[in-house]
């Protein structure tokens, strides 16, 4: 069971999680039962950078995204600005000393997953915190910029969702990472499906009520995450005047909240370009909170429209670009 016109395949955005304390609960749950289990939480230096592969993903960073956020490296051999990069983000791992953890994925042998995060050149630089991810950064980026995004990541990967990082102990054995125990998730399929009668009978607000009860459980449920975008998108426009709305954005393109209303208007008209288009040329034009308002509302738009929709990939290049 799906809700229509979304995808349940690949990875979300960062902004998708509403349940910040639910997660930040489950992770402390985790790491008190690897506790319990033996683990005592510490790894070695050298497990703070690890070669990931498609069979190891879910293991390697979408669990361990529930300890630390986990930045991901797309390189390949033959790529030069790769070796410039990667030893850069490898001496950092060390250095920031488990507050993230680095995962290396060469591009060749792993085509499935750089489709999945739409990468369309390398090096470039993902982050998955807490099961969610967010592009950082393509290219070589000078050291001072990718401090000052590793140090960003932390700091929401922190306040968001209660994610202090990994304790490292330089006597502990490599590859003896503790990998906090998944937590099963109980049978939702009753409250997705009313979530799902709530949205054909234009209830957003009992749709929204309902994948909120599923995530209080369950944060990292997919399709509940999903699901509560596409609810929360249509409740905003349900009152909406059309004609108001693009009026105000059209006379005041810096204005941030009205140039977000007429992108919410956009995607549900279906003009997905001009939505993303419209945020990516606001946060060219923005700066600090602003911005950020500007990218974490383009970043729930993508999880509306699909993280496999070539526009969405195409969007993701260009709000790089108008960042970095």
């Amino acid at each position: 069971m799906q809700p229509r016109n979304m995808s349940m395949s690949g990875v979300v955005d960062l902004a998708a999680v509403k349940a910040a304390q639910e997660a930040k609960e489950k992770a402390e749950q985790a790491r008190a039962e690897a506790a319990r289990q033996g683990g005592g939480g510490a790894v070695s230096p050298a497990d703070l950078v690890i070669d990931v592969d498609e069979a190891a993903f879910e293991r390697d960073v979408l669990q361990r995204s529930t300890e630390v956020p986990v930045v991901i490296d797309f390189w390949a051999e033959w790529c030069q600005p790769c070796k410039q990069l990667s030893p850069v983000l490898e001496r950092l791992a060390v250095e920031y000393n488990g507050r993230f953890v680095l995962a290396k994925i060469d591009v060749d042998a792993n085509q499935m997953l750089m489709q999945q995060f739409g990468v369309q050149g390398i090096p470039a630089v993902f982050a998955v915190v807490a099961g969610q991810a967010l592009p950082l950064f393509q290219g070589a980026a000078p050291e001072t910029q990718i401090r000052g995004t590793l140090d960003q990541l932390i700091q929401v990967a922190e306040q968001r969702f209660g994610l202090t990082g990994l304790t490292v102990d330089p006597d502990a054995q490599p590859g003896e990472a503790p990998v906090a125990p998944q937590v099963p998730a109980g049978p939702y399929d009753a409250l997705l499906e009313a979530a799902v009668q709530a949205l054909d009978a234009g209830d957003m607000g009992g749709a929204i009520q309902a994948y909120r009860n599923v995530l209080s459980e369950d944060p990292g449920n997919t399709e509940a995450q999903l699901g509560l975008a596409q609810a929360e998108l249509l409740q905003r426009v349900q009152s909406a005047d059309p004609q108001q709305v693009r009026k105000a954005a059209a006379e005041n393109p810096t204005d941030v909240e009205a140039q977000i209303a007429a992108a919410d208007l956009d995607l549900v008209g279906g003009h997905v370009e001009d939505a993303f288009g419209r945020l990516i040329e606001t946060v060219q034009r923005t700066a600090g909170d602003d911005r950020d308002t500007v990218r974490l509302r383009l970043l729930k738009l993508f999880e509306v429209v699909g993280a496999e929709d070539p526009r969405v990939a195409a969007a993701r290049r260009a709000l790089a670009r108008a960042l970095f």
